[in-house]
């Protein structure tokens, strides 16, 4: 990675293919994902540094460590999180973490998944690090890479259709200007990617608004230091303790194992105005002792439901807060960001590349802005039931008042289970409605946020399976399609001549295909019993495009795969496989 820190005008490239506004998580993993598909692109960055006082997002879900995974950082993150996975797994409710007036009110265990050992909806479970240090191992793994360019310390104040000044008329162009000096540099651009936040001025300039509401109340997050907290908790360990408090209420939860946390005082006035005295003793009301508190910062905000109307128009796109800001209640909003810039990526390549039918691009906002709403819907209803709306001064009585009170809370709780418990939403999410998808005859799950059922349907994330050798499945697929075959189901056939239409296909219109014959599972099962068919066309983001039996509907499906022949009644029926494999 070339890195531009404060530059010089000159160093700054005047024409580049792909320019992404915004070095955050989805823009920095944009520039990854696609240098790993071979197209170079420039990233350009306010920030010269990453803030560790601002920890941000905390949930890196196993979707998002499977994405680091494909890139090779999965290990690195976790080598880097201040917070093992083995540490603690749960988020524990409560009456206050310290003394005989501590209670458990309900525990949600393996919450985010977290799993140690070898997890099996996922080749990877999730991570609790802060955002700060993941930006800080996408920037470190970018570094030795040549085809991402990080320009620091300068912003995107302009974007547009390019004119005179920005070389080709057809692309887009971005004006940048430097903090310090004001100068101001003018990038012509093939395509330009909005990954510039909530503000976004890439969506700004196509005069589109983000559409939604806030939250009534909001909320002040905290940094705190204490070396007398941890020894002080009578509580079991966990990532996350929510206090239901009749003073105080919100969450508190460990940072690292060297006495750093964080508490977010829910249901706070926008209007208050907290100093580090004020903080410190919300810290201590939630904590319910005169622990030593050494605040380091503090960040007061609301939470946003908003979602934009579409997600580009031209060769102008938008990823992550850009396109959405989703309330934090299940962690899923920076997720959303990294599903958002896996998707774009290899959609990018493909028409950079020149294998792209004319549909692939614009099925960029038809898959994402579903997901995002539904997502949206989830953590809005999980922002209905804050600790504050299970308050109830009688929970840390002694006596049968007070176990009732909390055998009450109990029951109540269990309507947060989606915001910890929440793999439906996590790993169920499809794109079945996608024009690049050809659907079939058999039934698909019902979304759910909590349940996940693993399914092969048209546009479902592949179903993960450990195989029989040790080998995650997810582990045979190529960077481009995979057509994936149950070896049962080749009846021992060769897979060069079983899929000669299919490679034919994938020759005339240079869609890179990769052909893996696997099976069974490590419990000994068929593969084609667990997809209900014997061959998969899988996406390069994961996704399953079409399942079926008959090498010839592979190859038709890959048209529609690769944007060439979107989905229509008439090329379902005729792509539908009713032949078997000869």
């Amino acid at each position: 990675m070339t890195v531009l820190q404060n530059p010089l005008p000159a160093a700054i490239p005047a024409e580049v293919q792909v320019l992404i506004a915004g070095g955050g998580p989805s823009g920095l993993f944009l520039a990854l994902d696609l240098a790993s598909r071979g197209v170079a692109s420039t990233v350009i960055e306010p920030r010269t540094a990453v803030d560790h006082t601002r920890p941000r997002a905390k949930t890196t879900n196993a979707r998002t460590m499977t994405h680091l995974r494909r890139l090779g950082l999965a290990d690195l993150l976790r080598d880097a999180a201040p917070l093992p996975v083995e540490y603690a797994q749960d988020v524990i409710f409560c009456t206050g973490l310290t003394g005989p007036s501590a209670h458990e009110l309900r525990r949600f265990r393996n919450a985010f998944q977290l799993v140690p050992g070898r997890y099996g909806p996922q080749p990877e479970c999730g991570q609790q690090v802060p955002q700060p240090v993941l930006e800080e191992v996408l920037r470190s793994a970018a570094a030795d890479n040549p085809l991402v360019t990080l320009v620091t310390g300068w912003t995107v104040t302009d974007a547009g259709p390019a004119g005179p000044a920005g070389g080709d008329a057809t692309g887009p162009h971005a004006v940048v200007v430097t903090g310090a000096s004001g100068t101001r540099r003018t990038i012509a651009a093939e395509y330009l990617v909005g990954a510039d936040g909530g503000s976004s001025t890439v969506r700004r300039s196509l005069g589109l608004r983000l559409e939604g509401g806030s939250a009534a109340l909001s909320n002040v997050s905290i940094l705190f230091r204490s070396q007398s907290l941890a020894s002080a908790i009578a509580l079991d360990p966990a990532v996350q303790y929510w206090v239901v408090g009749a003073e105080t209420s919100g969450m508190v939860g460990p940072m690292d194992l060297a006495g750093t946390w964080w508490a977010i005082i829910q249901g706070v006035d926008p209007a208050v105005n907290t100093s580090p005295e004020d903080a410190a003793a919300m810290v201590r009301s939630l904590v319910g002792a005169e622990v030593d508190i050494d605040v380091v910062a503090t960040d007061p905000w609301t939470a946003r439901m908003l979602l934009a109307p579409e997600y580009s128009r031209g060769k102008l796109f938008m990823v992550g807060d850009a396109a959405h800001l989703n309330p934090p209640w299940g962690g899923h909003g920076f997720n959303t960001c990294i599903g958002d810039a896996a998707n774009l990526a290899w959609k990018l390549a493909a028409a950079i590349t020149g294998w792209a039918g004319p549909a692939l691009l614009p099925s960029y906002g038809e898959e994402r802005r579903p997901v995002a709403a539904r997502t949206i819907r989830d953590a809005a209803e999980n922002g209905k039931a804050l600790a504050y709306h299970f308050a109830d001064p009688h929970l840390a009585a002694p006596g049968a008042l007070g176990d009732a009170a909390r055998q009450a809370a109990n029951a109540a709780l269990a309507v947060k289970q989606s915001e910890f418990d929440s793999l439906g939403l996590v790993l169920g999410y499809s794109y079945t409605q996608s024009s690049l998808v050809v659907p079939d005859a058999l039934p698909a799950p019902a979304e759910d946020p909590i349940h996940y059922v693993a399914s092969a349907a048209p546009g479902a994330l592949l179903p993960h399976t450990w195989l029989a050798d040790g080998t995650s499945l997810y582990a045979h697929l190529g960077t481009g399609f995979t057509l994936l075959a149950d070896a049962a189901a080749l009846h021992g056939v060769p897979a060069a001549e079983a899929f000669q239409p299919v490679l034919a296909a994938a020759e005339r219109t240079g869609v890179p295909v990769t052909i893996a014959v696997v099976g069974p599972s490590d419990a000994g099962t068929q593969l084609s019993r667990l997809w209900g068919a014997g061959i998969l066309l899988v996406r390069p983001d994961q996704h399953v495009s079409w399942r079926g039996d008959s090498a010839a509907a592979a190859g038709a499906a890959l048209s529609v795969a690769s944007g060439w022949a979107p989905t229509s009644l008439e090329t379902t029926r005729s792509i539908r496989a009713d032949a078997v494999l000869p």
